[in-house]
């Protein structure tokens, strides 16, 4: 696993870097998303996430959930598309700041169902995204924290 500036990028892991989401592939067709560690860093403490609704289809660069923050409301982007199978809204309910004190672990957002026809090759390796990110965090002076509890 690289690390920069406080920012981790887990080798096991694709990102989506127009979206600022990471995907883990859990099975062939099942993936689980959640936001980057430069995501949850730029948008500070989260308050609250609007979510979809298990079962419904997502579209790649649609809007997947609204999420609210100390410093910003927008939307989260799918970073793939596919059938929502999960959501991880429980243990925001119980934590709001989870994704922020374990963006890569239990505070993943969703589980997808991928569609057939879905390309990895639209996401980026950790290699890859930890160039791109490194470049963005040193011309932005950006550095990751984890919220504590």
């Amino acid at each position: 696993m690289e690390t920069w500036a406080g920012c981790s990028f887990p080798d096991e892991i694709f990102y989506d870097l127009d979206s600022d989401t990471w995907v883990r592939v859990e099975e062939e067709d099942r993936v689980t998303i959640g936001m980057t560690d430069v995501s949850q860093s730029r948008s500070g403490r989260l308050v609250h996430v609007g979510w979809k609704h298990q079962g419904k289809h997502v579209e790649r660069g649609r809007p997947l959930a609204v999420i609210e923050s100390s410093k910003w409301v927008g939307p989260m982007r799918a970073p793939v598309s596919g059938i929502i199978v999960a959501t991880n809204e429980f243990s925001f309910v119980e934590d709001i700041a989870i994704a922020n004190r374990d963006p890569y672990g239990e505070g993943w957002f969703y589980q997808i169902e991928l569609d057939e026809d879905f390309d990895f090759s639209a996401l980026a390796n950790s290699g890859d995204a930890f160039e791109y990110y490194k470049e963005i965090i040193d011309e932005s002076g950006l550095r990751c924290f984890r919220c504590e509890e």
